[in-house]
């Protein structure tokens, strides 16, 4: 129907014309008094030209529609083979169409270009920057090793202070190599669907390992892991599975003052509850959102409102969802819901 309403659109003047000469051919045989017969057999022929005329040319009309059609179903592959042009104004067209295609493929190669090079650069630093990261680690570990004894004999209060200094430098080496796994899962994140390896693993091995990963941190701020019944395995890859649990804990322990993180398993959901500043409800609808950090993120100054954004992505890519409880004074409720849902493989 439509194809049919756009071929009268088309042809609109002809038909006008046509309707025009049928008014002329009467108004001519009422001023001249043309029998009737005469005047019925020259309609006639008039109807009989035009269908002998109309017919063919929709016909072809709707073949060359049906041609752009498949053209355009192609087009998100490849350039597809236009049908021949018509006429001039429609080769101008279709010499344009290909030079902006031609164009924009050349504007994609080059992005890819880039982007590549942009990637395998901070990729190549991510990987270096651990290196000096391990060496101060490592300095720190020998000179606590050779100062503690001695500082504790002849200096308790100085031995205090350096046990003080040394937590601290510890949590914030800690947080820099956090900074630098999430800028490594964010560049991998692309072709995650390569670096897939889904078994099916236990779930208590995967959070405890997480919750000693960040003991120093809960030390750090006195606040107290509560790990509850976590029986139950998931089909899930290892890695990413971990760096999601990760995070999770890293936004739990950031924005908890005082009190305890609780960890543990409700059916096959995950639940981390903390009991920390919490998130306002106008923000909450975004906080998956890429660069969102929200009324929290704007006062602590150093939020990237990338974690979050990640699990998403991560968890949609294994096949789990995740939703977010929290009120502002209440805490905050993360729940990772195992069901097993498609995976998805794409990069």
């Amino acid at each position: 129907m439509k194809q049919m309403v756009s071929y009268i659109r088309k042809r609109l003047p002809a038909i006008v014309l046509y309707i025009a000469l049928i008014v002329i051919v009467l108004l001519m045989g009422w001023l001249y008094e043309i029998p009737s017969e005469g005047l019925g057999y020259t309609l006639l022929l008039l109807a009989v030209t035009a269908i002998l005329a109309g017919i063919p040319d929709a016909a072809r009309y709707m073949r060359r529609l049906r041609q752009l059609q498949d053209s355009k179903a192609q087009l998100q592959a490849d350039f597809p083979e236009l049908p021949p042009p018509e006429d001039l104004a429609e080769a101008c067209y279709q010499e344009m169409l290909t030079l902006l295609y031609q164009q924009k493929m050349e504007l994609e190669s080059g992005t890819a270009i880039r982007r590549k090079e942009m990637l395998d650069y901070y990729s190549m630093w991510a990987h270096q920057i651990k290196t000096p990261l391990s060496a101060m680690h490592l300095l720190l570990q020998s000179l606590k090793k050779e100062q503690m004894e001695s500082m504790e004999q002849i200096d308790p209060e100085a031995y205090e202070r350096f046990l003080f200094f040394d937590r601290g430098l510890s949590v914030e080496l800690f947080k820099t190599e956090q900074y630098v796994e999430m800028v490594l899962s964010y560049l991998r994140m692309e072709e995650m669907g390569n670096d897939l390896l889904l078994k099916s693993y236990a779930v208590e091995p995967l959070v405890r390992q997480a919750v000693r990963k960040y003991s120093q941190m809960f030390i750090a701020k006195g606040i107290c892991p509560v790990v509850g019944e976590l029986s139950g395995e998931v089909l899930t890859d290892e890695k990413w599975i971990s760096f999601v649990i990760e995070q999770i804990l890293s936004n739990a322990v950031k924005y908890t003052e005082q009190g305890t993180v609780f960890l543990g398993m409700e059916g096959t959901t995950l639940v981390i509850r903390d009991t920390g500043i919490g998130i306002r409800k106008e923000d909450l609808p975004r906080i998956f959102e890429k660069g969102f950090t929200g009324y929290n993120g704007r006062t602590d100054k150093k939020s990237t409102g990338i974690g979050l954004y990640l699990c998403r992505q991560v968890l949609e890519k294994l096949g789990h969802t995740i939703r977010i409880e929290s009120a502002p004074g209440k805490g905050t409720e993360v729940r990772i819901a195992f069901g097993r849902t498609k995976v998805d493989f794409r990069d």
